[in-house]
C-alpha cells in the first residue's frame, strides 16, 4: 500500500490484481491531517462565514415587516438585499490587497468590527435609504472577514490536510441559506425584525475576542499599488448585472434592466482584458490556468448559482404555491438541513475512496434529478415524499460543495494562493448572488408564461419552469466534471487513480 493513501489495490508483481479495498483497517493505519488542523481558528473563520451568508439571505422573510415599518412596498426591501450583496462582492478583491498591506490579523479584526457595528446600525434604521447605506457598510465588513480569515487558515494547512480543513470552512455555505428562512420567520413572529441584526452584536464581540487570541501575527511583503482601474471595472460589472437582473420584473423597468445587463457584459470583457495585462491586477487570473482551480471556479460557479437558488425557490413554492404557513414551510425546510448535516461525516471518505471526478459527477447528476422531481410537486404530493426529496437535495449539495471547495486549491502553488483565494471568494459570492437573482427571474418568466394561458391550472407553472431550467443548467458543470482527469486532486485525497 502506498504511504498516505486511503484506497489501495492489493497486487503481486506482474501476476494477479486483487480487489480494490477501502476499509477501516487501512484508515486506521493511515495518518490523517486532523492532528495538525487548528480547529479553533477554522471554526472562528467558519463562524464569520456563517454570519456573512446568513445576513445575505435572512432578510427576505422579514421583508413584509420591515416594509410595514418603513411605509414602502415589500418588494422594495430587496434593495437592501442587493446593496449588501454588491458591497460584499465588490469588497472581496480589495481585502487581499489590504491583508498584504496591513496584515491579515488586523484586517480580519477590522472586518469583524465593521460587520458588528453595521449590524447594530441596521437594527436602528428608521427608513429604507438609511438601511441601504448601513447594509453597504455591513457588506464591506463581511468582505474583509471571510476571504482574509480563510487565507489565514489555508496558509498553515498542508495539502494532505486540506480535506478536513475545507470541511470546517464549507458548512456555513451549506447551512446558512437553509436556516435563514426558518430563523427569519421565527424571529419576526416572536420578536421583531430588529433582532435579525441585533443577534450579530454579541456574536461579533465573541468573534473579536477569539480573533485576538487565535489569529497569528504575520509579516508580509508590501503589495504594489492598488489597482484602482480594476476595482472600478469589477465594481461596475457587479452593480450593472445585479441591478439589471433586479429590474427584470413586472412593474419595474425591464428595458433598463436589459440595457444594464448589456453594459455589464461589455464592462466584463473590458475588466478581463485589463486584469490580464495589468502589472499588479486587483484579481489575479493566473489561477485559472490550473485545471482543477478553473473547474471549481468557472463551471463550479454555475453549480453554486443553481444550488443557491434552491433555498430561495422552495420556500416560495411551499408558501405561495401550495399555501402553507411560514411556520410549516420553515419546519419542512429543515429537511435540507438534515441532509446537509447527515452526509457530512461521509464526505471526506467518499472523496478519498472515489476521487473528485466520480463524486462530482454523481452529486451533480443526482442534484439535477432531484430538481426535476421537485418540478412534479403538486397539492397532492405526500409530505414524506417532499421531505425525502429535500433531504436528498441537502445531502447532494453538501457533497458537491465540499468537493468543489476542496478541489479548487488542490493544485495551486503556495505563491499563487493569495491571488487564487481572493479570486475564488469573489467568484463564489457573485455566483450566490446571481443564483438568487436568477431564481427570482425564472419565477417571473414562469408567471408570465402562465398568465392568461390554460397550462397553469394549479398555479405552479412558475415553480416548475424554475426547477426544470435549473436542472438543465446543471448540465454545464456535469459535462465538465465528466471531462476531469481521473487523478485530479489526488494529492489532497491521498487516492491514486
Amino acid at each position: 500500500m502506498q504511504k498516505g493513501t486511503r484506497c489501495w489495490r492489493a497486487t503481486t508483481p506482474r501476476t494477479r490484481r486483487g480487489p480494490r479495498r477501502c476499509g477501516a483497517d487501512e484508515r486506521r493505519r493511515t495518518p490523517v491531517g486532523s492532528r495538525v488542523l487548528n480547529r479553533p481558528l477554522a471554526l472562528l473563520v467558519a463562524g464569520t462565514f456563517f454570519m456573512e451568508i446568513l445576513d445575505g439571505t435572512v432578510l427576505a422573510t422579514a421583508a413584509p415587516a420591515i416594509a410595514a415599518d418603513f411605509g414602502v412596498a415589500p418588494v422594495d426591501v430587496n434593495l437592501a438585499v442587493t446593496a449588501y450583496l454588491v458591497a460584499l462582492a465588490a469588497g472581496i478583491p480589495v481585502s487581499g490587497w489590504l491583508a498584504a498591506r496591513w496584515g491579515s490579523r488586523r484586517v480580519l479584526l477590522l472586518g469583524i468590527v465593521l460587520f458588528t457595528v453595521a449590524s447594530a446600525l441596521c437594527a436602528a434604521s428608521t427608513s429604507l435609504p438609511v438601511m441601504v447605506l448601513d447594509r453597504v457598510l455591513q457588506g464591506g465588513g463581511g468582505a474583509l472577514m471571510v476571504p482574509v480569515g480563510r487565507l489565514v487558515v489555508l496558509r498553515s494547512t498542508p495539502k494532505e490536510d486540506l480535506l478536513p480543513t475545507i470541511a470546517y470552512l464549507t458548512w456555513p455555505a451549506l447551512l446558512a441559506p437553509v436556516v435563514a428562512p426558518s430563523l427569519g420567520g421565527w424571529v419576526v413572529t416572536v420578536a421583531s425584525w430588529h433582532w435579525i441584526f441585533l443577534v450579530n452584536v454579541p456574536l461579533g464581540v465573541v468573534a473579536c475576542v477569539a480573533a485576538v487570541r487565535l489569529v497569528p501575527r504575520t509579516t508580509e511583503p508590501l503589495p504594489a499599488r492598488l489597482d484602482r482601474r480594476g476595482l472600478a471595472l469589477t465594481t461596475a460589472v457587479l452593480v450593472s448585472v445585479l441591478v439589471g437582473l433586479e429590474l427584470l420584473r413586472p412593474g419595474s423597468s425591464p428595458l433598463l434592466g436589459v440595457l444594464l445587463l448589456g453594459v455589464g457584459g461589455l464592462l466584463g470583457v473590458a475588466a478581463v482584458r485589463w486584469l490580464r495585462r495589468a502589472p499588479d491586477p486587483l484579481l489575479d487570473l493566473d489561477g485559472l490556468g490550473v485545471r482543477s482551480f478553473r473547474a471549481a471556479n468557472v463551471e463550479g460557479s454555475v453549480y453554486r448559482a443553481v444550488i443557491s437558488a434552491v433555498p430561495f425557490v422552495v420556500p416560495l413554492l411551499l408558501q405561495v404555491g401550495l399555501g402553507w404557513s411560514a411556520a410549516r414551510a420553515g419546519l419542512l425546510l429543515m429537511a435540507l438541513f438534515v441532509g446537509n448535516v447527515g452526509v457530512k461525516p461521509l464526505t471526506t471518505p467518499l472523496l478519498r475512496c472515489f476521487g473528485f471526478r466520480a463524486v462530482l459527477v454523481w452529486s451533480i447528476a443526482g442534484g439535477a434529478l432531484v430538481l426535476l422531481g421537485l418540478a412534479l410537486v403538486g397539492p397532492s404530493t405526500p409530505v414524506p415524499v417532499l421531505a425525502g426529496a429535500l433531504v436528498l437535495s441537502g445531502a447532494l449539495r453538501s457533497v458537491g460543495f465540499s468537493a468543489y471547495n476542496s478541489l479548487q486549491f488542490a493544485d495551486v502553488d503556495p505563491e499563487r494562493l493569495r491571488g487564487a483565494n481572493v479570486l475564488s471568494a469573489t467568484v463564489q459570492q457573485v455566483a450566490g448572488a446571481l443564483g438568487v437573482a436568477g431564481g427570482a427571474l425564472l419565477l417571473r418568466v414562469g408567471q408570465a408564461l402562465g398568465s392568461g394561458s390554460g397550462f397553469d391550472a394549479d398555479g405552479l407553472l412558475a415553480y416548475r419552469t424554475a426547477f426544470v431550467v435549473l436542472a438543465v443548467v446543471l448540465l454545464v458543470p456535469l459535462v465538465d466534471a465528466v471531462r476531469l482527469p481521473a487523478a485530479v486532486g489526488e494529492e489532497v485525497t491521498g487516492r491514486r487513480a
